[in-house]
C-alpha cells in the first residue's frame, strides 16, 4: 500500500512503479517461504494447488497493466488507496480472526475462481493483495492464521515470477531502485521480528493510516 506510491514520489513513472515494486516483493517473499518451511508450516506438496489459478489470473493482470495508460494508472492507484485506507480503518484484521476456521477446507471451483481473480488483481496492482489472500485462505478455505499466511507468502512469490518477467520484458522495472527497496523490506522485516514492542501492534495501524492519508493527498495532487 505504501511502497508504490513511494516509488512514485521518487519519480518514477506509475507504470514502472508497479513493475519495480515487484523487485522487492519477489526477494522478501523468497526469505518469507524459506523460513515457513524450515518451521514445518508449509507444505509445498499440497499448497501449490492454489497457486496455479492465481499465476494464471496474474499473467493477465499484468498483460493489462502494461499496456495501460499512465495517467489512468496513477489515478486507478490513488482510488485503490482510499479502499484500502477504508478497509485499514474498519480493522479487517478482528472480522478475519473473528470467522477462522469456519469454512470449509476442502478445494472447490468456487475457490479457485476466487484465487484467479485474486491473481489477476495481484498481477494488475499488488496493492494490498496480500489481505485478499489472507482472507480468502481463511474464510473460503478454512485454513488457520498462521498456516494461512504461509500460503500466501508462497502463492505471492509464484505468481512474481512470472507477472515481473512481463514487466522486466516491456522494460517497466527500474532494478537497482527495486534492489533497494527489497533491502529495505527485508532490513524491516528483520527488525520486526527481532525487536517487537509490547503493544506496538495498536500504534502500527495508526502510523500506517497516516501515512497513507498524506500518500492519497500527494497523488491526488494537494501537495502540488
Amino acid at each position: 500500500m505504501l511502497t508504490i506510491p513511494l516509488l512514485m514520489f521518487i519519480g518514477l513513472p506509475a507504470n514502472v512503479a508497479n513493475g519495480t515494486n515487484r523487485v522487492a516483493i519477489l526477494l522478501q517473499n523468497i526469505i518469507g517461504v524459506q523460513t515457513f518451511r524450515k518451521k514445518q508450516v508449509l507444505d509445498l506438496k499440497t499448497d501449490y494447488k492454489l497457486a496455479i489459478p492465481a499465476i494464471i489470473g496474474s499473467l493477465i493482470g499484468a498483460m493489462v497493466a502494461v499496456e495501460i495508460n499512465v495517467d489512468l494508472l496513477k489515478k486507478i492507484i490513488a482510488g485503490l488507496m482510499v479502499l484500502l485506507l477504508v478497509i485499514v480503518v474498519l480493522k479487517p484484521d478482528v472480522w478475519v480472526k473473528e470467522r477462522a476456521g469456519t469454512a470449509m477446507a476442502k478445494p472447490t471451483i468456487l475457490q479457485y475462481i476466487i484465487f484467479f481473480f485474486i491473481g489477476l488483481y495481484g498481477g494488475f496492482i499488488q496493492m494490498g493483495v496480500g489481505f485478499f489472500l489472507l482472507a480468502g485462505l481463511v474464510l473460503a478455505c478454512g485454513q488457520n492464521l498462521v498456516r494461512a499466511n504461509a500460503i500466501k507468502v508462497f502463492i505471492v512469490l509464484i505468481y512474481t515470477v512470472f507477472s515481473l518477467g512481463i514487466f522486466i520484458y516491456h522494460k517497466q522495472v527500474d532494478v537497482m531502485a527495486g534492489l533497494i527497496l527489497a533491502a529495505g523490506n527485508m532490513f524491516g522485516a528483520w527488525l520486526g521480528a527481532h525487536f517487537a514492542v509490547r503493544g506496538g501492534a495498536k500504534y502500527v495501524r495508526y502510523v500506517l493510516i497516516f501515512a497513507m492519508i498524506i500518500v492519497i493527498l500527494n497523488l491526488f495532487g494537494v501537495f502540488g
